[in-house]
């Protein structure tokens, strides 16, 4: 997480990091990487978990849609139900703000 935190700050950034927990760790900058200081790190850890949150989400949801995608072929008629199970699926990431809005969300159930 804390190098997801400092590359959502700088995206560039070369650095090590020495772990032994989340609030305590050393950092070794290179090539000329502008340091950045641990409370700036710690902020964007929100951001972070977030992130996480909606990357693990949209995989399930993917995979969701993946086990049906051999009903949207051409040569298939999808039913009604199988199209709003899908549509379904395909917004479960709207208006998600926060982690506990993630944690939330209820899968449709597949007819």
């Amino acid at each position: 997480m804390i190098i997801d935190a400092i590359l959502k700050i700088n995206p560039n950034a070369k650095v090590t990091v020495h772990q032994r927990s989340l609030s305590d760790y050393d950092l070794i900058w290179h090539d000329n990487t502008t340091p950045i200081s641990k409370a700036d790190i710690q902020a964007q850890f929100p951001a972070v978990e977030f992130d996480m949150a909606m990357e693990d989400l949209r995989t399930k949801r993917n995979k969701l849609l993946a086990d049906t995608d051999y009903l949207a072929l051409s040569d298939n008629t999808m039913s009604a139900e199988m199209t709003t199970y899908r549509q379904a699926l395909r917004d479960i990431t709207n208006g998600l703000t926060t982690v506990a809005d993630i944690e939330a969300v209820v899968f449709p159930t597949k007819p």
